[in-house]
């Protein structure tokens, strides 16, 4: 075993030291799959960024109420006669007799993005009642200040203000039959709360013409353990037809459809570049195991061993896929770490903003790729190195 050991370090060791020999093939393998990765990781990071954007918001100490059977607030409806009835229920956070529960509006409205101002985008707009804040300790107005209640004004999301035209301080923005005034720019730790625009429920609905309806009850719990005592209540009066789910789960189901959508296209893409990175790798190795003929013949007649040169020939494809996934993860990490974009959420059809994630887990994923093409690149090579007849090898010395 020892024996063995020693003659596979002994040519891995001379293999890399005769790689800048080779650089320029060299070079083709590695610039290949530093490719892939690139491509590979930035795309997973879209769905990275967008999986923490939704799955980051909302809070598991307040519940959502929405009718029964709606998959999200776009296709819910709760008349207002039932919000009074669920503001009455066990397990609500109270402040005095106020329960900190806001009925709310949701509707989509079109502005043009700044990237392509051509092109009109679906932003959601969020009509809150006064409790609506206070329910809500992650919000704070950034800029200028809160809107007045009973008013023609708006706040935006940082997300939606950086990402769309009109959402400016001062601006103002067209909702139905109003003109709302931009009056504050809010922030909420990143969460897709940041994509939408606030303002008065009620502003909302004469509007919209909506009447006395909602779309959904965001409501603050007692204490994160009362769920089911308010689940259990809303759902068994028989007033009453609607589901309660905390926020933080609905709005981690409301990723899972893209989040699969761009993880499924981001792995077959890296597969499909994959197979030409492994056909340049392939490629490159069988130059190196050519041109280093004789030398391996020469080895194997000294008495190295078939498996050391197989071992070593892997090693060497090995790392140059390792230099190439290095190389690929940083140009990933310094082009689209935290680059700002916004995209449809199908659940809702109304756009999210959020910002790309390049994540350690990315990282390691898109090296541990790199380093399974340069196995694959490696492999039919070295099984030809070893198999070289080492007579007629020796007699091209």
């Amino acid at each position: 075993m020892g024996s063995w050991l020693a003659q596979t370090m002994a040519v891995m060791t001379l293999n890399f030291r005769t790689i800048p020999a080779r650089i320029g093939s060299s070079a083709v393998a590695i610039i290949g799959i530093a490719g892939v990765v690139v491509v590979f990781v930035s795309v997973l990071s879209i769905a990275a960024g967008f999986s923490a954007a939704m799955q980051g918001s909302g809070s598991p100490d307040r519940a959502l109420v929405m009718r029964s059977g709606a998959d999200s607030e776009m296709t819910s409806g709760i008349d207002g006669r039932d919000v009074d009835v669920i503001k009455q229920a066990p397990g609500l956070r109270r402040d005095g007799a106020t329960a900190l529960a806001s009925a709310e509006l949701y509707v989509i409205i079109d502005l043009p993005k700044r990237a392509t101002p051509d092109a009109p985008a679906n932003v959601p707009m969020r009509g809150i009642e006064p409790t609506g804040m206070s329910a809500r300790d992650e919000v704070s107005i950034v800029e200028g200040r809160m809107f007045t209640f009973g008013t023609n004004e708006v706040i935006v999301g940082r997300g939606a203000n950086g990402q769309f035209v009109g959402t400016d301080l001062g601006a103002t923005i067209v909702a139905g039959q109003n003109r709302l005034a931009v009056v504050g720019i809010f922030e909420a730790d990143g969460g897709v709360a940041e994509t939408e625009i606030w303002t008065d429920a009620r502003t909302l609905q004469g509007a919209y013409r909506r009447g006395n309806t909602y779309q959904s009850v965001l409501a603050r719990l007692d204490t994160r353990n009362s769920l089911d005592t308010f689940r259990d209540w809303l759902t068994t009066n028989p007033q009453l037809n609607v589901m309660v789910r905390r926020e933080n789960e609905y709005y981690a189901g409301q990723s899972r459809a893209l989040t699969t959508l761009i993880e499924t296209i981001g792995f077959g893409i890296a597969t499909l570049m994959g197979i030409g990175a492994v056909f340049g790798a392939i490629l490159t190795m069988y130059t190196t195991v050519s041109s280093r003929a004789r030398e391996i013949a020469t080895l194997r007649a000294l008495g190295f061993n078939t498996a050391s040169v197989i071992v070593s020939v892997l090693a060497e494809s090995m790392a140059l896929g390792a230099i190439g996934g290095v190389i690929g993860g940083v140009g990933a990490y310094i082009a689209f770490n935290g680059y700002q974009t916004s995209t449809m959420n199908f659940q809702t059809f109304s756009q999210v903003a959020f910002a790309f994630r390049v994540t350690p887990g990315l990282l390691v994923t898109g090296l541990a790729y790199a380093l399974l093409m340069g196995l694959i690149g490696g492999l039919l090579p070295a099984l030809r190195a070893a198999r070289l007849p080492i007579p007629a090898a020796l007699r091209e010395l």
